[in-house]
């Protein structure tokens, strides 16, 4: 019945039944999802979303599934990966869809001389997650070059929102409190000197190859930053690099990463991220808190 209404709107190749979520997160861990969609535009969004409010089915909407751990027992419902991959200047303004690689969105700067995007350089994931996120690295932020974004509300109205109305923090931003989809955003376009874009964007990559665990399969830092706690070095204070439960590891080259050294379950890195909170709270009375989402 949820097939046969879902394939009105949406290519039969396009919708996967029972479909192994470990091919679709970068820890590669995952049980199965009832459905897998991929949505090319807006209007195929709204479909799967209406479909599934009538059928009164859970949805969730992900990107490139680098910060997204789907437990073993699977997902009951409906995933959506947004396709919207739209990337080009207009006028003065660079437009994104939320589906474009962030790496993608670092090159394209790069190739068109455009300054300020150096610091996204090898941040995986997608536009759409690295707004929600306001990823950053090196000191930028995705704050520091957003214009506004485009997004889809409650009740299916388009909307726009400027950089204050998004509410950014440190790895947060207003799209944590309201159940908004992000389709896509503008940017800040400032010419530079190309020479200098390609030294800084070397430099970032070259820093993240030396010190991050890119080798295993990852989600990048497990745990927020505060004003007063760098979970990194409290994990390393307390002498946890290397520590293992199944296939998942703490990285003995960062000990921020939790790392899939072979064939981890997602029950794995639960339970080492659980473990590592308890340890870090009993050692040192900091309470950690994940950056990653699990489903």
């Amino acid at each position: 019945m949820i097939y046969d209404e879902l394939i009105k709107g949406i290519d039969s190749e396009n919708i996967f039944v029972n479909e192994d979520m470990s091919r679709h997160t970068s820890f590669r861990v995952g049980g199965i999802a009832d459905f897998f969609i991929i949505v090319k535009d807006l209007q195929e969004l709204i479909y799967v979303l209406k479909v599934a409010k009538s059928l009164r089915i859970k949805t969730y909407i992900i990107g490139n599934g680098t910060n997204v751990i789907v437990k073993d027992t699977g997902f009951r419902g409906i995933i959506i990966k947004l396709d919207f991959k739209h990337l080009k200047i207009e006028k003065d303004k660079l437009a994104v869809g939320a589906g474009v690689p962030v790496a993608l969105l670092s090159e394209f700067t790069y190739r068109k001389e455009i300054e300020g995007y150096e610091f996204l350089s090898g941040i995986p994931g997608t536009v759409g997650g690295a707004v929600k996120m306001n990823a950053g690295a090196y000191g930028g932020e995705i704050k520091d070059v957003l214009i506004e974004t485009t997004i889809l509300d409650e009740k299916y109205n388009v909307r726009r929102l400027t950089n204050e109305e998004q509410k950014f923090s440190y790895r947060n931003s207003i799209f944590f409190e309201k159940k908004w989809i992000i389709l896509g955003s503008t940017f800040k376009i400032k010419k530079g000197n190309i020479e200098e874009i390609k030294a800084k964007r070397k430099e970032m990559m070259e820093s993240r190859k030396e010190k991050q665990p890119l080798e295993y399969p990852n989600a990048g830092s497990i745990f927020k930053r505060t004003e007063d706690c760098i979970p990194a070095q409290l994990i390393d204070k307390a002498g946890l690099k290397g520590y293992t439960i199944g296939g998942a590891q703490i990285s003995t080259k960062h000990a921020g990463f939790i790392v899939n050294i072979g064939n981890a379950k997602a029950k794995d890195i639960i339970q080492l991220i659980k473990y590592t909170k308890e340890f870090i709270k009993n050692e040192f009375g900091k309470e950690l808190k994940e950056e990653v989402i699990i489903l």
